[in-house]
């Protein structure tokens, strides 16, 4: 019991996923590919940017925000999911993202841009509120969200990242590098081209693989001067079940169009984004949040992460914090691993508001 309030905490063994769309070979792709099963996909103007938006299904809005290096594409189970239990399902490629416009400027992608972005599509899908749901960097969006816009969220299902409490003594890269030093991932990423030709040295498909099947706890170091293992120092030459072949295609084929300079430059922000909520230091979040996380999450397992979930700090932040789910012998990418369990978590929360 905690401010008055009960967290409850649950550690879950994850149940398999049997793919209600499965692939067993190429000559199948056509029911994996970007427009499956009548999912729509349009272009909105929103904050002086285009947007590409996949959607599906009549109802409340449930808003999909995905992570780093991933795409729109990285719901596709959700969507299908959520849209057939009544509600519609709304995923964009975020700012720098797949098929969504990319600002030239590491200054466009403050969490200034990011929330107004978001503002902006929830007024063209003429509703005042949504359920939010996000992962990763859509996560830390979504606190972001959360802090300035509470009136435009219903509900709050976080995936992987918490709230990260603002310390105002020491800037957010800089706290990190004091932590971890200057080969922290983090770190690493904030020289603007510096990433981005490690990168492409590596290859986008290599790049992408290895993010997308790491299980490796803890802080991600990278090797000073080259992208080198990057996230996954153990990388398979096999794909884990929960992701074909053709749904890494997927994601190398849009990243080869844009490279991973948008992704990068949300990182950029971090310090900037530290100066521009100054004003709202200390201020809760007060909408009501589910947390999910893997334990065996890159992030779960790193900067403190444990002792703040588990020990009152996050549900003092977060006040209206009412669930905290930790999957056993899961990771990072918890939304596509166990794609299954993550939306009737989604659904069983958003339908009680």
């Amino acid at each position: 019991m905690q401010g008055g309030q009960m967290v409850v905490i649950k550690y879950s063994t994850p149940i398999p996923f049997f793919n209600s769309f499965p692939i067993t070979n190429k000559a199948s792709s056509e029911k994996r590919s970007p427009t499956m099963e009548s999912i729509e996909h349009r272009t909105v103007e929103v904050n002086g940017i285009k947007m590409h938006v996949a959607e599906k299904g009549q109802g409340p809005v449930v808003l999909f925000l995905h992570g780093f290096l991933e795409l729109w594409y990285s719901w596709r189970h959700q969507i299908q999911y959520i849209s057939s239990q009544g509600y519609r399902a709304v995923a964009p490629d975020l700012r720098g993202y797949g098929d969504t416009e990319a600002p030239p400027s590491v200054t466009s992608y403050t969490c200034f841009h990011l929330v107004g972005d978001l503002v902006a599509l929830i007024d063209s899908l003429g509703v005042d509120q949504v359920y939010l749901v996000a992962h990763d960097w859509g996560a830390i969006i979504g606190w972001y969200f959360c802090l300035l816009r509470p009136d435009r969220i219903k509900a709050y299902v976080c995936l992987s990242v918490p709230f990260l409490r603002r310390n105002p003594k020491v800037k957010t890269v800089d706290g990190m590098r004091a932590m971890y030093g200057d080969d922290y991932y983090i770190c690493r990423f904030q020289e603007p081209g510096e990433m981005e030709a490690q990168m492409a040295e590596a290859g986008i498909a290599y790049v992408l693989k290895n993010d997308l099947t790491s299980r490796k706890t803890g802080p991600p170091i990278f090797p000073k001067g080259e992208y080198g293992t990057g996230f996954n120092p153990d990388m398979s030459d096999t794909l884990p079940s929960w992701l074909t072949e053709d749904d890494l295609a997927y994601y190398v084929s849009k990243f080869e169009k844009t490279g991973f300079t948008g992704g990068l430059n949300y990182y950029r922000n971090f310090n900037i984004n530290w100066e521009l909520l100054a004003p709202w230091d200390g201020v809760q979040i007060k909408v009501p949040v589910k947390f999910i996380t893997g334990e065996l999450d890159m992030v779960y397992t790193s900067l403190g992460m444990m002792d703040y979930v588990h020990g009152g700090g996050f549900k003092q932040d977060v006040p209206n914090l009412e669930e905290v789910i930790v999957q056993k012998g899961v990771a990072h990418f918890n939304n596509q691993e166990t794609a299954e369990e993550i939306s009737d978590h989604i659904y069983d929360f958003i339908r009680k508001f």
